[in-house]
């Protein structure tokens, strides 16, 4: 049954002619990028939860040294952007927010890692299957000029080559246009979220809002 299917799915890429191809290469890169998104763009990996806790605390018992940073850094994109603040905590508040904002731009920068390509491969494999139908009907019209309409198997194979590249390209735009707007809603949320978190460490390192953990003292 497998060996089947296979060799029916070859049939089609053959029938669909050489604009087949970079249909299944815009696919696979289609793939590749939302696996990859999927993983990156995790909400526990954007955002571990606790993480304006933890420096919290570390600040109230003076372990927020460069190493502290350093690790903070490099933990997560949140963790990126609250090290940016608290390497300038004794600085005003101004200060403490241009820097957040600074490497902000950069994180979202990372966050939207790729987005553009598979907005690129959304928009185009329509067009490739457009073009397909496009030689297709080219060459049907090319045989009923040679041959007449009295030959309905010389104008199969442009026709499905028409209607085979249309329905490839398709199917590859719509599941990946649907993933691109997915995914630039999910950064809007995640950068929304990050700027909260930032903006209450702000709030708490100048003494503007009380930590619930200064209840427990």
């Amino acid at each position: 049954r497998k060996t089947e299917d296979g060799d029916l799915v070859l049939e089609l890429v053959k029938a669909g002619g050489w604009l087949m191809l970079p249909i299944i290469a815009c696919s696979v890169i289609a793939l590749a990028i939302i696996v990859e998104r999927l993983w990156s763009l995790r909400v526990r990996r954007v955002l571990p939860k606790h993480l304006v806790a933890q420096v919290w605390r570390w600040e109230k018992i003076h372990q927020l040294n460069d190493e502290r940073l350093t690790e903070l850094q490099a933990s997560s994109p949140l963790g990126s952007i609250l090290a940016a603040g608290i390497a300038n905590r004794h600085e005003n508040r101004d200060v403490m927010k241009e820097s957040i904002e600074d490497t902000g731009r950069h994180i979202v920068h990372e966050l939207e890692h790729y987005l553009n390509t598979l907005g690129t491969v959304a928009a185009i494999t329509p067009l490739l299957g457009l073009l397909g139908t496009v030689i297709g009907m080219i060459k049907v019209f090319a045989t009923i000029t040679t041959q007449g309409v009295g030959n309905p198997g010389a104008l199969a194979g442009g026709i499905s080559e028409a209607l085979i590249t249309t329905a490839a390209g398709m199917s590859v735009a719509i599941p990946t246009l649907m993933f691109y707007r997915y995914f630039r809603g999910r950064v809007r949320m995640l950068v929304l979220k990050m700027e909260q978190e930032a903006m209450i460490m702000v709030e708490i390192m100048h003494g503007q809002r009380r930590h619930p953990d200064d209840g427990d003292d």
